[in-house]
């Protein structure tokens, strides 16, 4: 939070800061996370910065794909392979495509599918990207991820079937003990923020992947005009940063 009394003492005007301020409470949850790096000790936040700042790695068989198109995927993908080639990570890949962070998940499981991509190390992307992506639910997440046991995933779901329509799964798993409430809070909310798209203006913008992919040049001018405003954020959030560096001398 150095940054905010940077800005508070008056290092820039008071406008500046509550425009700044008002960009900053419309961001995704991840996003705030990889800027503040606020992570210690929380295991969500944790798993959230490790996934979001993941850089996916091309195969030999995906470069020759971006090389040639052979099989003819949607503009999308090859937009991300070209990405990956440059060392992007998850959340700078969504940033620059304009893509949800829900449908980059789904494109990094194709692109693993297709053996485009090396399969991550670490079992958590793969099993976060498969949650994003609806491909599993809430508690094979959470067993995948030993958060909660296959015990404890049994005997949720019995009682989830016997409830119905009463509580969701995850407050079923909190008042069972099986998982604590702020976890699953987090969860839920970096769910449901992976399916916002990151830009600094509400241009309209393709509101689906096919959309997109179709419709590229009517919407090359909105893209242009957002990549530019971007642009802008980011030399301001260096410039912040600077100036911290500045004040800690």
């Amino acid at each position: 939070m150095v940054i905010f009394q940077c800005l508070r003492n008056k290092t820039v005007n008071r406008r500046n800061f509550n425009q700044f301020l008002g960009k900053i409470s419309k961001f995704p949850s991840w996003i705030k996370i990889i800027l503040s790096k606020e992570i210690a000790g929380n295991n969500t936040n944790n798993l959230i910065y490790l996934y979001t700042t993941y850089r996916p790695i091309l195969t030999y068989k995906g470069n020759c794909e971006l090389d040639s198109n052979k099989t003819v995927f949607d503009r999308n993908l090859y937009n991300i392979l070209e990405l990956i080639k440059k060392g992007f990570s998850l959340c700078e890949i969504s940033m620059d495509t304009y893509l949800t962070l829900e449908e980059v998940s789904s494109y990094f499981l194709l692109c693993l599918d297709s053996g485009f991509i090396e399969k991550p190390e670490n079992s958590s992307i793969l099993n976060l990207a498969d949650f994003l992506a609806g491909k599993t639910r809430t508690g094979e997440f959470l067993s995948a991820g030993n958060i909660i046991t296959k015990e404890q995933l049994s005997k949720s779901v019995d009682i989830d079937n016997v409830a119905k329509a009463g509580r969701k799964f995850g407050q079923i798993l909190v008042d069972s003990g099986f998982a604590e409430k702020q976890y699953i809070e987090n969860l839920f909310e970096f769910k449901e923020d992976s399916k916002k798209r990151f830009i600094i203006d509400h241009n309209e913008i393709p509101e689906s992947i096919q959309q997109y992919a179709k419709t590229e040049d009517k919407y090359q001018k909105e893209i242009e005009d957002l990549k530019s405003e971007n642009k802008k954020l980011k030399t301001q959030l260096n410039q912040l940063l600077l100036m911290v560096k500045t004040n800690d001398k």
